[in-house]
Parts: structure tokens; sequence; C-alpha cells
């Protein structure tokens, strides 16, 4: 039996911390695991900088509330989970996935948390896990599972690299030059079929 892992963040919904770069009016927050391979250095350099500016959960929730999902990501997702079991891992947090997962059919994710202080400051990122998503699918392959994995930075190439069948969706140009290995989709029939084909394949 197969799961598929999917990343959030540009596959399924618009980055998050390039809206709130938008709403903010501070494009450095543009910055994303597309540009900055070690998620930890990139996450305290947010917080430094939300701390700088006099920002907090609250304004970041507020520019959530608005994203809506990439156009044809929820027909797309519908249709997955009627032919494989879906986990969505992301290297985001759960204070800013819930409303996005309500827009999305509320598909199972693993994601982390942040801790916040008494004035909705966020002061650090708790990791469930280092190297969560690669950690997720070796796990699931360990209990009988065959595992089919697809992003689009570099936070997502171990959990591609070490599944049965691994694709990029939409990444920059420079990841899928590097990564040239990986099948690249930018539209989700085509990416759906590959799916697709992996699974019936193996019947």
């Amino acid at each position: 039996m197969y799961v598929t892992c999917l990343d959030l963040e540009g596959v399924l919904v618009p980055e998050i911390w390039i809206a709130f770069a938008e709403a903010s009016g501070i494009p450095e927050f543009k910055r994303t695991t597309r540009e900055e391979p070690d998620y930890d250095k990139l996450m305290k350099w947010r917080i430094g900088l939300l701390k700088e500016h006099n920002l907090g959960l609250k304004e970041i929730q507020a520019t959530i509330e608005k994203i809506d999902p990439l156009p044809g990501a929820k027909e797309f997702l519908d249709e997955l989970r009627s032919i494989s079991q879906v986990i969505i891992l992301s290297d985001t947090f759960s204070e800013f996935a819930a409303p996005l997962m309500k827009k999305l059919g509320m598909p199972t994710i693993f994601c982390n948390n942040l801790s916040v202080d008494e004035n909705g400051m966020i002061t650090g990122h708790n990791m469930r896990q280092q190297n969560g998503k690669y950690h997720a699918v070796k796990a699931l392959q360990s209990i009988g599972f065959k595992t089919i994995a697809a992003g689009d930075s570099f936070n997502d190439l171990e959990m591609i690299k070490n599944s049965h069948a691994g694709f990029l969706f939409r990444p920059p140009k420079h990841i899928q030059e590097e990564y040239s290995q990986f099948k690249t989709f930018t539209e989700y029939g085509d990416f759906l079929a590959a799916i697709r084909s992996v699974i019936e394949a193996d019947a």
C-alpha cells in the first residue's frame, strides 16, 4: 500500500511567508527554503525580523486567514485521496496550518509548533524532529508502506530521495536544474497521472 507524502507550501497553498511579506510591506520575509537550505537558521532569522518590527503571531494569522489553496489544489487532493493515503509533511507550524487545512478538506498533516509569549510574540520554533520529513517516510516504510513524495524546496529533498517514487512540483529553476533526476510537474493533472501510474504499476 502506498502513502503519498506532500509538502504544503508551494505545492498546495501559496508560501505563507511570501504572503506575509507582501501584507506587511517587509520584502525580507520573502526568503524561504527555496533559497535557504538550513531551516533552523531561516526560522531564527525570521523570528529576529518579527521582533525587530514588533510583529507577532496575530499579524501572521491575519494574513493566513486570507490565503486560499492554489487553484485546483483541493480538487487534486480530493482525487489523490481516492487512490492513495495522503499525509502532508510540512515544516510549517500548527498555529499557521489550521485554517489552511479546513480549506483543503482537513487532510492529515505532520508539522511543528511555535513558542509564543503572553504578548503574542513568537519567541521560538519547536521542530517535532530534526529532518522530520525524512524520518516520517522512513517510519512509514518500516511499518510496511511504500511512499511517494513530492515537494518544491531544499527541505523536501530527503523525503523525495528516500521514497519509492519522488517528484518535484513547481520548484524554482535552480532546484529543478540541480536535481534533474526527479521528474518535475507544473500541472496537477499531470502530477496526479504520474502518481496513479506508480500505484497501478505496482498493483
